[in-house]
C-alpha cells in the first residue's frame, strides 16, 4: 500500500460515514472514493473499534485511507491512517503528540483565520465548510463559496470543501476553485452508493486534470 501521505496527495473524493452506514462505505469504495472517515458520535467506543477494523480491511483492498473522527485513541486501536479533528475538539498539536508523526492529523476550518493558522500547523489536510448548509450540523452556520476561494490563496496544504454537497452542487464547489470535497449523505443516502461516488469522483478529477 502506497504511504499515507502519497495517498493524500492524490485523494479527490472523501466519505465521512457512521458506524450503520459500513455497507455504502465498501460500495462508496468501488465508485472512487480516496478517503473514509468514521464518524458517529451515539456509537460505543467498542462498536467504533469492530467498525474501524472492518473499513481497515475494505479501504486496504481499494489503497484508501482510513480516518477516525475526533478519538485518536480509537484510531490507534483499529488501525486508521489519521485522526480528524475539530476547533472545539482537542487541540491539534496534542493529538498530534498522541498519534506521532506517522499518522494523518486533518482539522475542520470555517473562517479565513483558521485556514491561516491551519496551514501553520502540524496538520496534514484542512475540512473547509460548511459551504452549504446541511442537516448533518443544522447548528453550523454556512459559510459559502469564498471560504474555498480563501482557502485556495491562503493554504499550500490540501483541502476538502464539506457541507451540503452534492451532485448538483459539486461543479460550483470545484469552480470556486476545490479539487477535493467531502460528503456524507450524497452518498451514503444515495439508492447506488457506489453510482453516486463515481459521479463526485468524475467532477472533482476533472478539477484536479485542470489545474494540473
Amino acid at each position: 500500500m502506497p504511504a499515507r501521505r502519497q495517498l493524500l496527495a492524490s485523494a479527490r473524493l472523501y466519505l465521512i460515514a457512521a458506524t450503520d452506514r459500513i455497507a455504502a462505505a465498501t460500495a462508496a469504495l468501488e465508485g472512487g472514493v480516496d478517503v473514509i472517515q468514521l464518524r458517529d458520535k451515539h456509537a460505543s467506543d467498542a462498536d467504533l473499534i469492530a467498525a474501524g477494523r472492518v473499513l481497515r480491511e475494505v479501504c486496504d483492498r481499494h489503497d484508501a485511507l482510513l480516518i477516525v473522527n475526533d478519538r485518536p485513541d480509537i484510531a490507534l486501536a483499529c488501525g486508521a491512517d489519521g485522526v480528524h479533528v475539530g476547533q472545539d475538539d482537542d487541540p491539534l498539536e496534542s493529538v498530534r503528540a498522541l498519534v506521532g508523526d506517522d499518522l494523518l492529523v486533518g482539522i475542520s476550518t470555517h473562517t479565513p483565520d483558521q485556514i491561516a493558522a491551519a496551514d501553520a500547523s502540524s496538520a496534514d489536510y484542512l475540512g473547509v465548510g460548511p459551504i452549504y448548509a446541511t442537516p448533518t450540523k443544522p447548528q453550523a452556520r454556512p459559510v459559502g463559496l469564498d471560504l474555498v476561494r480563501a482557502a485556495r490563496e491562503r493554504t499550500t496544504k490540501p483541502f476538502f470543501a464539506i457541507g451540503g454537497i452534492d451532485a448538483e452542487r459539486a461543479a460550483a464547489v470545484v469552480k470556486a476553485g476545490a479539487t477535493r470535497i467531502a460528503v456524507v449523505r450524497a452518498i451514503c443516502d444515495a439508492d447506488d452508493p457506489a453510482a453516486a461516488a463515481r459521479s463526485l469522483a468524475d467532477v472533482v478529477e476533472g478539477a484536479a486534470a485542470l489545474a494540473r
